[in-house]
């Protein structure tokens, strides 16, 4: 933070986090600087001059991020050249290089050269630590560019954890079998951790066909009543994909239907009258702060460009354990949609876990506490690890779900 009073001091924050107070007589050039959500930030270019050379070890995805959204060397070499920043330059040359960014490399270097700076290329990516994930080497917006980084910085760790697919997978029929016994548990336990008040009662009421709520108004009107109906339509849905996977093996399934999941689960909340029809249009229009979390999904003006590069990366991904684990969390990780991102991110991880033939999982809502707080360490502190193995035994006690739930 910029200020003139300030005393070049760190000041510690909570949950981690601090902010330096850099004392400056006036404010950075107009030209440095770019107006988002109300604060006045560096523009990327101005800020890649200003960082130390440890940032690039320290902060290595931020970094790469940065640098892959950069398509053009020319706002960074002016700023270079009226500065006189030899060694920034060597530095940036290097950077890009490493990341497979060669023409802009070579640019920054000869234009250096020829205002006569002398320039020595160093990449500071070397100092890294090099048990992470590999970098990454094509151009992109930096919502994509970060999300291939997660993918890549978590998928080492699903295939070392979780365990292998089933020698010997139930065929096609049994398995859509066993997604209709599992389905009260899951509903149960699925919209508990949202927090919704069901009982097995309740969702038998709605998966039995009982549910009336043209005729009965405490059907029409209980908030609880419609999240169960909403669920049993959205699950119906889900397993149609999975059975229309087991016909065509297209790996594009769960792209193609995930919208239709989000719009069932809350039909019955528009039929009701308590939302609005557009509710159901689709991705997010507005920023979201998440509970009890320090995770900020991102802004809602990138969330198409997140959620597409989420469905690549499923779709690209070769291994069934990490399109699961690692879509789960992804999706919630960007949180596309208004509401029901938890029970969409389920929906998704057992949809893809039976392309290989895993049991249905079920999320239970007595280990809420220790599913939020593995969700947690992923997206604010990139440990992936935990929910690997929270997920991993989770789906080892599902194989005992077979009897209707305990109220």
């Amino acid at each position: 933070m910029h200020s003139p009073r300030a005393q070049n001091n760190l000041l510690e924050l909570p949950f981690g986090t601090s902010m330096y107070g850099l004392r400056q007589k006036g404010m950075p050039p107009a030209a440095d600087l770019t107006t988002r959500e109300g604060l006045r930030l560096l523009r990327p270019e101005a800020a890649l001059i200003r960082v130390p050379e440890s940032y690039f070890a320290r902060s290595t995805t931020e970094a790469e991020v940065v640098i892959r959204s950069i398509s053009d060397p020319s706002e960074l070499l002016g700023r270079l050249l009226s500065r006189g920043h030899a060694t920034i330059a060597g530095r940036l040359a290097g950077a890009f290089r490493r990341l497979g960014r060669v023409e802009i490399a070579d640019e920054i270097l000869a234009t250096m050269r020829s205002a006569d700076h002398d320039v020595r290329e160093a990449d500071p990516f070397e100092a890294a630590d090099p048990s992470g994930p590999p970098l990454l080497l094509a151009t992109a917006p930096p919502i994509v560019g970060r999300m291939e980084r997660l993918w890549a910085s978590g998928r080492e760790t699903v295939l070392r954890a979780f365990p292998r697919p089933p020698e010997s997978p139930l065929d096609p029929r049994s398995y859509l079998e066993m997604i209709d016994d599992i389905y009260r548990h899951d509903a149960y336990h699925s919209l508990s951790i949202e927090g919704y008040r069901v009982t097995p009662d309740l969702i038998e009421l709605v998966a039995s066909g009982a549910w009336n709520p043209d005729e009965d108004d405490a059907h029409r009107r209980d908030r609880d009543a419609l999240a169960a109906r909403g669920y049993y339509q959205a699950f119906r849905r889900v397993r149609t994909a999975v059975e229309s996977f087991y016909l065509t093996e297209d790996p594009a399934f769960v792209r193609a239907s995930h919208r239709s999941w989000y719009r069932e689960l809350f039909a019955p909340h528009v039929a009701a009258g308590l939302l609005d029809a557009g509710a159901l249009a689709g991705y997010r229009r507005h920023a979201v702060f998440l509970r009890g979390s320090r995770h900020v999904p991102p802004r809602w003006e990138i969330v198409g460009d997140a959620a597409g590069a989420l469905f690549d990366l499923l779709e690209a991904e070769p291994d069934t354990a990490v399109r699961a684990v690692l879509g789960h969390w992804l999706l919630g990780y960007v949180h596309p949609f208004p509401d029901g991102n938890g029970r969409i991110a389920r929906f998704l991880m057992n949809a893809l876990l039976a392309t290989a033939g895993y049991p249905w999982t079920v999320i239970r809502v007595e280990e809420r506490g220790q599913y939020l707080d593995a969700l947690e360490r992923a997206s604010v502190e990139g440990d992936v690890g935990p929910f690997v193995t929270f997920v991993a035994e989770q789906m080892r006690r599902s194989r005992a779900l077979t009897g209707p739930p305990a109220d």
